[in-house]
Parts: structure tokens; C-alpha cells; sequence
């Protein structure tokens, strides 16, 4: 094999990759807990077309170190279901090598624009993908209630 072959820059290990309802980061231990990942959401409107709506969740990320060393930035690239392509504000973090981790918890506050998948990409500097993380948008037309008054439909009979 040649040397070149054997050559490959350092990058962290995906420990957890994760949308989720929430995440706490207990004080005292630093301890974190991720409550109800999902990887579907459910919307429902009136219009036979689903019309943006707002979306909150959360991302957990955590990295294991290995041989990577000093301070990198972390990103999200979201794709819609369309291939629109959005990426979210910079996390900084300080790798230290070997077992040791990082983590962050960030809030996801999205415009859903259509139902289908959204792919999360979590990006490291310069523009290497670790992972993706899949979440699916359901939309559900309901129907309105009948006003008292109004005629009803008929039963198909």
C-alpha cells in the first residue's frame, strides 16, 4: 500500500448525533440527558397544501476527541425536501485529544416550508461532514368544525 494511502487528517468520532424533544445538562456532574428523540414530526392545517410552519427542537451533539487536537467550528446544514439548503450559526469547540469529549445542545427553530425529509449535516471546518441526521415532516389536513347553523355534510347516501 502506498504511504500516501496511510495519510488522513485527525477528526472526532460521532458519539451521538440526535434531534430531540430536549436535552438537560445537570449542573453539579455535567451529566446530559436526551429526552424523546424523534426522527418525525407531525403538522396539521386547514389548506389542502401545507403552509410554513414553525418547528422548535433540539440537536445533540458529542464528539469524542481521538487524535484530534485544538479549535475547530461546528455547523448544521439543513436540506428540505425540495434541496433548499440553510446552515445555522457556528459552535465553537476545543478538542483535546484522546477519550475526551465535547458537547453541545442546540435549539432548533426551523420554518417547515413542505412535509418530506430534512437532512441536519453537522459540519466541521472546513467542510467535513461527520454525519446526518434525518427528520421527517408529516402534514395532516383537519377539517374544520361545523358552525351551529351551517348546513352539514351529507353521508354519501
Amino acid at each position: 500500500m502506498p504511504e500516501s494511502d496511510n495519510i488522513h487528517a485527525p477528526r472526532p468520532w460521532v458519539q451521538v448525533a440526535a434531534i430531540c424533544q430536549n436535552a438537560i445538562i445537570e449542573a453539579n456532574t455535567g451529566s446530559l440527558s436526551v429526552i424523546k428523540i424523534t426522527d418525525v414530526v407531525g403538522l396539521a392545517g386547514m389548506t389542502p397544501q401545507m403552509q410554513p410552519q414553525p418547528i422548535q427542537l433540539t440537536m445533540v451533539i458529542i464528539l469524542k476527541s481521538d487524535e484530534m487536537k485544538g479549535q475547530f467550528h461546528l455547523s448544521i446544514r439543513v436540506t428540505s425536501p425540495v434541496g433548499q439548503v440553510t446552515t445555522g450559526q457556528e459552535v465553537l469547540f476545543v478538542f483535546e485529544g484522546g477519550p475526551r469529549g465535547v458537547q453541545t445542545v442546540l435549539p432548533i427553530g426551523m420554518i417547515a416550508t413542505e412535509p418530506g425529509l430534512y437532512w441536519f449535516d453537522v459540519i466541521l471546518e472546513p467542510d467535513i461532514v461527520l454525519t446526518r441526521v434525518p427528520l421527517t415532516v408529516l402534514y395532516q389536513r383537519i377539517q374544520p368544525p361545523f358552525a351551529p347553523g351551517q348546513p352539514q355534510p351529507s353521508g354519501g347516501q
